[in-house]
């Protein structure tokens, strides 16, 4: 009997007779948490916990997760407390999700690339008959291959959801192309637009040890092209395919470098100021001397910090609160950035999917240019102007930042509906 199966029929005489108990309280189970090698994976999580927390306050949460190692449990439980986590990795823990199925009300899948969680959501939909949603996720067409298109399994899983909001307008008629009859669909941007987590502890020792100046040093990610997944998990890519990727990561290495390196030294040079260089996904730990680093000029390097270990979510984000800029070819950092008034670049790379669309959508797609589309000097110049008058440009960010949370407060609208809040 496989895991899945066991936790169906665990859950299954509980579940399909009630409805949740504590109607006072409704019990979300949130179904969330991708990978811990991500700050952008983990902060779907918080993001959406978050808006849980300010627009149902009423409600008791839950997370069903099997990415809460690194710190991230205690990270979450730091900012939400009683929160209930719970995997399937033990019998126990089983268990104890049987439990949270039977008291649930319904079941949220978080924000991420697809939805991840959808064999999660059939369990959930075959044991209990509750009802469950699908909150900013992004949903690919045939000929969209940042990943593949939902199959009919998971087709039949969105088919029987209350609603699915997508984070960018493309998900969106990607989505209604599929005729999915009954299922409510908007777009609502990534919860990570809602983070409030943050870790001034550590961020503000990480800055007094590196000698970062506040408000004087800009944070650049870098991204290869593919995320080698190959090299630090199992995949079922075939050897052809890695051995492609990775003479696609190696040709694009040195160009991609070159146009953030542009932008690190037009800011020191004119400013005087610093630029940090950071991960957002633990293997850039790698990339950031090669590929940044070592070919800037010595009068430059001089006024570089190189992260040397990873991070997670709280304290990135308490570091880019203190940054005057993000850039980042990456997507989860300006947005983290956004959350906290400092403005930020998204340089987009085409092999990083239709995520990007989000940025147009929210009024700044100036602020993330296609890499392929852009010299070096055009993105500095484009990063520069913009930082030559602070005050307007962190307005902007907040303003992108509040006009998210607006539109994921509509989707919460619905999450209460669902729960009978109305």
């Amino acid at each position: 009997m496989t895991r899945r199966d066991l936790i169906v029929r665990a859950a299954a005489p509980a579940g399909a007779i009630r409805a949740g108990r504590g109607a006072d309280r409704p019990l979300i189970l949130v179904r969330s948490g991708w990978q811990t090698e991500n700050i952008g994976d983990i902060a779907h999580t918080p993001g959406l916990l978050a808006l849980i927390r300010k627009h149902i306050p009423e409600a008791r949460m839950a997370l069903w997760s099997f990415a809460l190692d690194r710190g991230v449990e205690a990270m979450l439980k730091r900012e939400f407390p009683g929160l209930i986590t719970v995997s399937e990795r033990t019998p126990e823990e089983v268990g104890r999700l049987k439990a949270l199925f039977d008291e649930a009300a319904m079941c949220l899948h978080g924000s991420g690339p697809s939805v991840v969680g959808w064999q999660q959501l059939d369990v959930w939909r075959k044991a209990t008959r509750k009802p469950y949603g699908v909150f900013g996720v992004t949903v690919t067409a045939e000929s969209e291959a940042a990943s593949g298109a939902p199959g009919e399994p998971q087709r039949q899983v969105m088919a029987g959801a209350k609603f699915i909001f997508t984070r960018e307008t493309e998900s969106l008629r990607n989505l209604r192309a599929m005729g999915l009859a009954g299922v409510e669909t908007s777009f609502v941007p990534d919860a990570t637009f809602a983070l409030t987590i943050g870790n001034e502890e550590k961020a503000g020792r990480f800055i007094r040890e590196t000698g970062l100046e506040p408000g004087r040093f800009i944070c650049v990610i870098p991204r290869l092209r593919y995320t080698p997944y190959h090299t630090f998990r199992k995949t079922n890519l075939r050897p052809e395919e890695i051995k492609r990727r990775e003479e696609v990561n190696a040709r694009m290495r040195p160009a991609d470098g070159a146009k953030l390196r542009e932008v690190i030294v037009a800011w020191v040079r004119k400013t005087g100021g610093q630029a940090l260089l950071c991960p957002e996904m633990e293997h850039e730990l790698l990339e950031l001397k090669p590929m940044l680093e070592d070919p800037l000029p010595e009068d430059v390097k001089k006024r570089v910090v190189r992260r040397r270990d990873y991070w997670i979510t709280d304290e990135a984000r308490s570091v880019y609160a203190k940054s005057a800029a993000v850039v980042s070819s990456e997507c989860h950092s300006p947005i983290m950035a956004a959350t906290v008034g400092v403005p930020f670049f998204y340089v987009r790379q085409p092999e990083d999917g239709i995520k990007g669309q989000m940025y147009a959508d929210l009024g700044v797609g100036d602020w993330a240019p296609l890499i392929e589309q852009t010299t070096p000097e055009e993105l500095a110049r484009l990063v520069m102007r913009n930082l030559a008058d602070p005050q307007k440009s962190r307005a902007r960010a907040k303003n992108v930042a509040a006009k998210a949370q607006q539109l994921e407060a509509q989707g919460m609208k619905t999450v209460r509906k669902v729960l009978g809040l109305g």
